[in-house]
């Protein structure tokens, strides 16, 4: 899977130049104009890491980058004109991993995206391990110790996505697109079906995990403590 940047930033030279300089590095652009259109992609799209513009209307930087901090576990690069040490602090507060003031290199902005990138380890990592349990998306195989299990392809695909990022709460709508694409044409329930499935297969597997239920917005997987 290619990796893909979200771009929030009302002045569209802004987007623009940052299009030109990620997509010569074969990133995937998502473009946002303001605050609000970026948390209904966020809802809609896989996206990897987001570059926010602090001062934009409406919902600003330091909110959208507190959204990302409590609903996503993607990086988040702060770009600002304001370079005072205090609106940088209020960035780190608001829990921004980079800063970069305008104008900028658009070459040390590459360079701190693919920091972050490694730093994160993206969840294009095809091995997952939780605990003593193995999700190996190469062979679309679960291993529990040492036996070896297969799954129905969307089970499988859906167990993945949850552990791919543990303890992020995932919303309804945000798992269908994610694992059935844009374009199925069922509703919210085919997950419901699906988690009820997983819960009944693994419940007498491993108490390595489990799948909890985030009342009024989706599920979660959480990794059980020792």
């Amino acid at each position: 899977m290619q990796t893909r940047i979200l771009v929030v930033d009302d002045d569209p030279h802004i987007r623009e130049l940052l299009r030109f300089y990620l997509q010569r590095e074969r990133f995937v652009v998502i473009e946002a104009e303001d605050g609000n259109q970026a948390s209904a992609l966020l809802e809609q799209e896989q996206v990897h890491l987001a570059i926010v513009d602090v001062m934009m209307p409406g919902k600003n930087g330091w909110e959208l980058c507190e959204e990302i901090r409590k609903y996503f576990d993607i990086p988040v690069i702060l770009l600002t004109a304001r370079g005072e040490m205090e609106d940088k602090a209020k960035g780190f507060l608001s829990g921004t991993d980079d800063y970069v003031v305008k104008p900028f290199e658009p070459e040390e902005l590459l360079f701190r995206v693919r920091a972050l990138l490694r730093r994160y380890q993206m969840v294009s990592d095809n091995i997952i391990h939780i605990k003593n349990t193995v999700i190996d998306r190469n062979n679309y195989e679960i291993k529990v110790g040492e036996t070896r299990y297969e799954l129905p392809l969307k089970e499988f695909q859906l167990l993945a996505q949850l552990a791919s990022q543990p303890n992020r709460t995932y919303t309804r709508e945000q798992l269908l697109n994610l694992v059935w694409g844009n374009d199925f044409e069922g509703d919210s329930r085919t997950i419901d079906v699906h988690i009820k499935r997983l819960r009944e297969r693994f419940r007498n597997l491993t108490d390595d995990f489990k799948i909890v239920t985030i009342r009024g917005l989706g599920y979660k997987l959480e990794v059980e403590k020792e």
